[in-house]
């Protein structure tokens, strides 16, 4: 007898007529997929599909990702430039020439007005990574602006400003085939199934081989907090106490990696120290984890042969960000758990080329991981530029969430914005079109005209997406992959490097770098630049990259392969070699919830969704399934508030308001709401903000609120997607 599956006709996919596969890698998150798109006999984007022998994904994808190819044609791309006079004013169509004539003019006038730093540049986490280096030389070497930075600052900055502080560089030292060498897993503040279905197959696949355990800490009971063998409910914004008190119980009980230790750390006994603050009971009573738990938590992964912690947004989008990926390099440096098979502390980035801004765009430096602040490397890149050494600043300027409130102070006059819509992704909206507004000069440059931010510009440049183009994605686990050019730009949209290079031209400086005309160009001096350093990619080519299906680095010239893992032999970035154990006391500087906002806002994602929907809000196949922003409420909460089930209600905070449709669900406790990020229209509107002190990233998931019922929800339904269309 046939049962199940056996019975039914096979799984078919229709045929939309691909007679071309076009290689690519995937625009959208940080997992760094392995993508074919499918071109017709008409050459017009019609399927996709992942790539089988690709390591990363191994043929899977996730609902953005099969969906991808809608992207060339959906709804609202930028088709010419777009200039006007004033703000609010209507644009009126311009050619390429006048568009860029304007900004280069723009960007000298206000420089010669106020000065250099007066102009500021804010870059994105989505486009090549020869675009970001050859922003790079713009802005740093051309424009010479010290303000300059990337919206990273709003996702990463945290695990770039840990990852610094421990091991003396950036770069998460760990790789997905961790999970199939892992004894434990620890996933704080990471909701994977959501968030990176595909990293998460990866995990599942190799946690059903090897059975380790899953230890899920995160306030709201997640999709993969529903899977874990132990899910920590931890009050929101004290990660740093329940790290400090793990690391209590290991040094108590004797469980640490006393060999480890010694060889390749510093600062033992300060760290020691610090810690005899947090034994389980005092923690218990601030993070809301019991004694026992905290006990047993330390004793699984300080026991396991190999254990490794990922994290994503739940730690970095926090006043204590820095810290808490600081206590988790803390917690395995203790356990020797960097750098081996299953070890590891690995951040799970967002954005797609959050890495290659990190790597190469001299946002927060120079590029191929140098400092402002060291002069060998300023001489270094000055000579290779051929530009005077003294051009640089000797340390870094403002971040993006400095540079907003300089606007308003005055500082900056005029900005140049490029795939990042500030209107949409920063807390306190209000507050950030009075900002806007205060310009002499906003540039934006984007693929889609339609962005809010765009509603502030003088100039608009549309710029090409994703396969409209050709370079290089690193994707989490430093894994470099290559986007090979599908299609031809969207009507007289440029490629951003095209844009870039042009820019340079007008901008005039008594000496320039030079400025490749090609990607692969780019490409080829990037190489020269990493020789030798943590991050040598100087054995990579296009063509090796695509046969390989991508290459984690360093890659140096000659090898056949890239490496897996950094710090294998126990070797760190600062002068001697050793990794820095930190002590990090917690101080507990969050808005906190009270009478009158008696409920903590919490904020993630889902899977259909991708940031603030600029581009899956325009896919049918994706908002179909999220079209509207809702709040999870548990049933206790939305009972006493006067609200129910599949009702518009206000959510208030000291900051504004926002219409959500009410959720009911026993995944949030009575004590708090969660409110998917993508709908920028009530979270941004309400979120406070508070910035770590390291490395100035918003804590966009803890601040206060209260929820009031609506009686006219006929007028609600109308507030929300007038909301929306805005």
């Amino acid at each position: 007898m046939l049962f199940g599956r056996s019975k039914k006709n096979p799984v078919k996919l229709a045929d939309k007529g691909a007679v071309e596969w076009k290689y690519t890698t995937c625009g959208y998150c940080s997992t760094g997929c392995s993508i074919e798109v499918g071109l017709n006999k008409d050459g017009k984007a019609v399927s996709a599909r992942g790539v089988g022998d690709a390591d990363v994904n191994r043929g899977k994808l996730c609902i953005k990702g099969i969906f991808e190819y809608e992207l060339f044609e959906s709804g609202g791309r930028g088709r010419v430039p777009l200039l006007r006079e004033r703000i609010h004013e209507p644009f009126r169509e311009a050619g390429w020439d006048e568009a860029l004539d304007r900004t280069a003019a723009e960007i000298q006038r206000i420089q010669a007005q106020y000065g250099r730093d007066a102009f500021s540049i804010v870059s994105t986490g989505q486009i090549m990574t020869e675009e970001f280096y050859t922003l790079g030389k713009l802005a740093r070497g051309v424009i010479g602006t010290n303000n300059y930075d990337g919206n990273t600052t709003l996702c990463m900055a945290s695990a770039v400003s840990g990852y610094k502080r421990s091991f003396g560089s950036d770069g998460p030292p760990g790789c997905y085939e961790d999970f199939e060498h892992t004894d434990c897993l620890l996933a704080i503040g990471s909701n994977l199934p959501e968030q990176h279905p595909i990293i998460y197959w990866r995990m599942r696949e190799a946690r059903e081989k090897r059975h380790f355990p899953l230890i899920v800490v995160d306030p709201r009971v997640t999709m993969l907090a529903q899977n874990a063998d132990m899910h920590l409910p931890i009050s929101p914004g004290t990660d740093v106490v329940l790290l400090n008190s793990l690391a209590y119980v290991i040094l108590e009980e004797g469980l640490q990696d006393e060999d480890y230790i010694r060889a390749h750390t510093t600062d033992f006994d300060a760290f020691k120290a610090t810690v005899q603050d947090y034994d389980p009971l005092t923690a218990s009573k601030i993070c809301g984890i019991d004694e026992d738990t905290i006990r047993n938590v330390a004793r699984v992964y300080a026991r396991a042969n190999a254990a490794m912690t990922i994290w994503t947004m739940g730690i970095n989008q926090s006043t204590h960000g820095s810290d808490g990926v600081v206590a988790i390099n803390n917690l395995n440096l203790i356990t020797g758990n960097i750098g081996k098979p299953g070890g590891s502390s690995l951040s799970i980035t967002g954005q797609c080329n959050a890495m290659g801004t990190r790597e190469w765009s001299s946002c927060s430096g120079l590029p191929g991981y140098r400092a402002l602040e060291k002069a060998q490397d300023r001489k270094e890149v000055a000579e290779f530029w051929g530009i005077d050494e003294d051009f640089f600043p000797e340390k870094r300027g403002m971040f993006m969430t400095d540079i907003l409130p300089a606007i308003e102070t005055g500082q900056i006059k005029g900005l140049w914005l490029i795939a990042t819509n500030p209107m949409t992704s920063m807390p306190n909206t209000a507050r950030i079109r009075k900002t806007l507004e205060k310009l002499e000069f906003l540039v934006v440059q984007d693929a889609y005209a339609d962005v809010e931010t765009n509603e502030y510009s003088h100039v608009f440049l549309p710029a090409a997406v994703w396969a409209e183009k050709e370079g290089v994605f690193t994707n989490t686990e430093r894994r470099v992959n290559l986007i090979r050019n599908v299609m031809p730009p969207f009507g007289e949209s440029k490629p951003d490097l095209w844009i870039f290079n042009e820019m340079a031209k007008r901008i005039e400086r008594d000496k320039k770098p030079g400025f490749p005309e090609t990607a692969e160009q780019a490409f080829e001096e990037m190489k020269q630049l990493s020789k030798g350093r943590l991050l040598d990619i100087s054995g990579m080519s296009y063509d090796k990259l695509e046969q390989q299906r991508g290459l984690q680095w360093p890659c140096r010239d000659g090898d056949a392969t890239g490496a897996k893992r950094l710090y294998t032999d126990g070797v760190f970035q600062y002068p001697d070699g050793k990794a820095k154990l930190i002590p990090l006391p917690f101080v507990d500087n969050n808005e906190r919830p009270d009478d009158e906002y008696p409920l903590w806002l919490n904020s993630g994602r889902v899977v259909e969704h991708f940031h603030t929907r600029t581009r899956t809000g325009k896919l049918g196949n994706q908002n179909k399934f999220s079209p509207t922003p809702y709040m999870e409420m548990n049933p206790d909460a939305a009972a006493a508030f006067g609200v129910e089930h599949g009702q518009y209600a206000r959510l208030v905070s000291r900051r504004g308001d926002a219409v959500v449709m009410v959720q009911c669900t026993q995944r949030v406790p009575r004590d708090m709401i969660f409110v998917p990020f993508h709908y920028h229209e009530c979270v941004n509107r309400v979120s406070l903000g508070l910035l770590d002190p390291h490395s100035r990233q918003p804590a966009y998931k803890q601040c206060a609120v209260r929820v009031e019922p609506i009686e006219d929800q006929q007028a609600a339904a109308a507030i929300n997607l007038a909301a929306r269309a805005y």
